[in-house]
């Protein structure tokens, strides 16, 4: 790791991961239960998505977005020897937030107890959000903004979810990721090599729910006709994300002038099994070298990569010293990847 460098009177930090924690909701909905509810069955669905379950969380409370945020939370903290006052920022990502108003951020701060008002916001692109957090989170570290940064994925998705339409219902679920970031000591080779974050907003159609903001308010006939859910248009998705996977990865690699034979794991978004593959193949990397584990969880969005992160550091293929690649897309169409080592 290279020593901080001077930037006028200021310091420029490296930042490493400390600690990582993640909750997973107590229900679990498989493929067997769907075929209950729509026409499919398990074959269909495992073979075009790579799905076998998906976890889904209590809709009596216990398990909203910042419940499942605060138990992950207390993972990630004991594991990084910290105490909730040592986060000075919470970046919240999540498009299923506790409330409209105040934002989670918020609402996690004060069930975690934490007293220092620290800055805590909301962030909202999809499933790219972790990375779009971590991101974040370093540039703030980076400039000494922030010592310990707590940046969580928590989504709701069984809310916002039309469990009539078979197109849709198969393929998302609940969950929670959490990643604190710090600043390294001198001499740690834990940093983050580099970043990409970018939006293409020409595809935001693919992946909408137009119904529930300010321009069109949730109305009775709406409820009625169902058309206030998500919607997705599939193949166009995942054409376009197949090919951003791919490219997100490049771009950061080259930023960092390393290749992919320096990198140890890629942990990609969560979305299909066919998409991870496909950008497997365009990127000519072994599936070996994939972090995968949608077939337990399905997409839950922003918390797919902080997950598969944790989940592979708890059963040790990811140990420190490992460079790990971070590669999302999400709607908006937003993407964004990170390349660090652990």
């Amino acid at each position: 790791m290279k020593a901080p460098q001077t930037i006028g009177e200021d310091m420029s930090y490296n930042s490493k991961i400390k600690g990582t924690g993640i909750y997973l909701p107590e229900r679990i909905m498989t493929n067997f239960d769907l075929e209950k509810m729509v026409d499919t069955n398990d074959e269909w669905i495992y073979e075009r998505t790579g799905i076998k379950a998906r976890r889904i969380c209590n809709p009596d409370g216990g398990e909203y977005p910042t419940d499942m945020a605060e138990k992950a939370t207390w993972q990630a903290l004991r594991t990084a020897g910290m105490e909730p006052n040592d986060i000075d920022m919470i970046i919240f990502a999540s498009v299923t937030p506790d409330y409209k108003l105040p934002n989670s951020a918020s609402v996690l701060q004060q069930k975690l107890g934490i007293t220092n008002k620290c800055t805590a916001f909301d962030i909202a692109t999809a499933c790219s959000g972790f990375v779009y957090g971590v991101n974040m989170a370093d540039s703030f570290i980076k400039t000494g903004m922030a010592k310990n940064v707590l940046v969580v994925g928590s989504e709701m998705l069984s809310r916002e979810v039309n469990w009539k339409d078979r197109s849709i219902c198969i393929l998302f679920g609940d969950g929670c990721g959490v990643a604190i970031l710090g600043q390294a000591e001198e001499g740690e080779k834990s940093t983050i090599h580099s970043t990409h974050l970018g939006t293409d907003g020409s595809g935001a159609e693919f992946f909408d729910q137009p119904i529930g903001g300010a321009v069109t308010p949730i109305e009775e006939h709406h409820l009625k006709e169902e058309s206030h859910y998500m919607r997705m248009k599939g193949g166009e998705m995942f054409k376009v994300a197949t090919r951003t996977l791919a490219n997100n990865a490049k771009v950061c690699l080259d930023k960092a002038g390393m290749t992919l034979n320096d990198v140890d794991w890629i942990v990609p978004h969560q979305a299909n099994i066919r998409i991870i593959e496909t950008t497997a193949k365009l990127l000519k990397a072994p599936m070996e070298k994939m972090i995968v584990n949608i077939e337990h969880y399905g997409n839950t969005s922003a918390a797919t990569v902080p997950i598969a992160f944790h989940e592979a550091i708890e059963d040790g293929r990811i140990k420190r010293g490992d460079t790990v690649l971070f590669d999302a897309f999400g709607a908006g169409l937003t993407f964004g990847a990170t390349l660090l080592t652990y």
